[in-house]
């Protein structure tokens, strides 16, 4: 399975965010796997990117206080 591109193209999240989130969640893949990495032809991050775009990764924003 390929990235959702029809997810990608009508996301309205922050690029950044999901770019950050994407980042982070290879991260975690890389270090303890996960069993979708098969369905991604062993592509971590295509893995990570299909989670984040498919909101299967749960996350929250801290705002600093000024």
């Amino acid at each position: 399975m390929a990235i959702p591109l029809d997810l990608l193209i009508n996301n309205e999240t922050n690029v950044y965010e999901l770019t950050a989130l994407a980042i982070k969640d290879a991260e975690f893949i890389a270090k303890y796997g996960d069993p979708e990495i098969e369905e991604h032809n062993g592509k971590i991050v295509s893995t990570a990117v299909a989670q984040v775009l498919e909101d299967r990764v749960k996350y929250a924003i801290e705002k600093k206080e000024s």
